[in-house]
C-alpha cells in the first residue's frame, strides 16, 4: 500500500506540474518564476496533502517532522545532484530575494517551534501561529510576482507536453490530478504510520526519512530531468519554492486547521535545517562566482547521506 500510495502521487504530482506549466506559458511567467511558483507548488502537492491529513488525525510531529525532512532533501540531496549533474549559475536577484528569504523562513519556523516548546504549556504550534506563517507566504507570492522578470531576460525556456493544447484539457488535467494526489497521499499517510508502529520507530524519524524523500520525489524528479536539459534554472526554482511552501504554507495550514504537539525532534534537526538553507547562500559566493559546480553539489550529497545515517542509527 506503501508503494501504491507513492505511485499515485509522484503520477499526479508529474501531471500536475506538466499541466501548471503550460498554463504558466500562457501567463508568460519566467523560467525561474515558474520553477518558484507553479513548479514548485505543483510538486509539494504530496507534502501539502499528508501534513494537513497528519494534523487533522493527530499525528503532529508527522506533519512537521514531513515538511523539515523534506527542506533538508530539498537543498542538500535535490539541490546536490542537480549540481553535480550540471553545475548551474545563481542569478543575482535569487542571491538578493529568494535564498535570503528561504534562510529566513526556516530560521522562522525554529523559533516558532521553539517558543512553543520552552514558552508554551502544551507544546504546540497554535492557530495563530499557522495564520501569521500564511500571511507571510502570502506576501512574499505577492511580491515575488511583482518583481518578477519576463522570460526573455533567460536563457533557458520550461517545456510542457500540454503546451498549446485547449485550456479545457489543461484544466481537466488539473484537477484529475490534484485528485490522485489526494487519494495517494491518504493510502501513503495510512501505510506509512503503519510501518513506523511495526518498525518500533518514532514516526519524527520515519517522517524525517522514509516520507520525506517519499514525497521529495516528484521534485528529484523533475530537478534531475530539468539539469539533464540544461534548464537549472528551473531545478533551482523549484527546490526554493518547495521549501518555502513547505515551510510557510504546509506548516501555516496544518497548525490552522488543527494546532499540533512538537515531540519527538532534537537540536539536530533544526540544526540541519537551518544549515543546508546557509550552505547554498554560501556555495553560491565561493570565489564570487555565483554558482554551484559539481564537487559542491556532491558535498551536499555526502551531508544528506550522513545525515539520513544519523537519524536511522539513533
Amino acid at each position: 500500500m506503501l508503494f501504491i500510495g507513492l505511485a499515485m502521487l509522484l503520477a499526479g504530482a508529474n501531471y500536475l506540474v506538466e499541466s501548471s506549466v503550460a498554463i504558466a506559458q500562457r501567463a508568460k511567467l519566467s523560467n525561474f518564476i515558474i520553477g518558484l511558483t507553479i513548479v514548485g507548488i505543483g510538486t509539494s502537492s504530496p507534502e501539502m496533502l499528508i501534513s494537513v491529513s497528519s494534523a487533522l488525525q493527530g499525528h503532529g510531529d508527522m506533519s512537521l517532522g514531513n515538511v523539515v525532512g523534506s527542506n533538508i532533501c530539498n537543498i542538500l540531496l535535490i539541490l546536490g545532484l542537480t549540481a553535480a549533474i550540471s553545475p548551474f549559475k545563481i542569478e543575482r536577484n535569487t542571491l538578493k530575494r529568494d535564498i535570503p528569504f528561504n534562510i529566513f523562513t526556516s530560521l522562522f519556523l525554529i523559533l516558532l517551534c521553539l517558543d512553543s516548546i520552552i514558552f508554551s504549556s502544551t507544546n504546540s504550534l497554535s492557530r495563530i501561529d499557522g495564520f501569521i506563517l500564511i500571511c507571510a507566504f502570502a506576501g512574499y507570492m505577492w511580491y515575488t510576482l511583482k518583481t518578477n522578470k519576463t522570460p526573455e531576460e533567460y536563457e533557458e525556456s520550461a517545456s510542457s507536453s500540454l503546451s498549446g493544447k485547449p485550456l479545457w484539457i489543461t484544466l481537466s488535467v488539473v484537477a484529475v490530478s490534484l485528485g490522485v494526489l489526494l487519494a495517494g497521499g491518504q493510502i501513503f499517510l495510512d501505510s506509512t504510520v503503519a510501518l513506523a508502529r511495526q518498525w518500533g520507530m518514532s514516526e519524527a524519524v520515519i517522517s524525517l526519512t522514509i516520507v520525506a524523500v517519499g514525497t521529495s520525489l516528484p521534485e528529484l524528479v523533475t530537478s534531475i530531468i530539468a539539469a539533464v536539459k540544461g534548464n537549472a534554472q528551473l531545478a533551482l526554482g523549484n527546490a526554493l519554492g518547495s521549501c518555502i511552501f513547505n515551510a510557510l504554507l504546509i506548516i501555516g495550514l496544518s497548525s490552522a486547521i488543527s494546532p499540533f504537539e512538537i515531540i519527538g525532534f532534537n537540536i539536530a534537526d533544526f540544526i540541519m535545517l537551518i544549515s543546508s538553507a546557509i550552505l547554498v547562500y554560501f556555495t553560491a559566493f565561493t570565489l564570487g562566482k555565483c554558482k554551484v559546480d559539481r564537487a559542491e553539489g556532491i558535498i551536499f550529497v555526502i551531508i544528506y547521506a550522513a545525515y539520513t545515517a544519523y537519524l536511522l542509527l539513533q
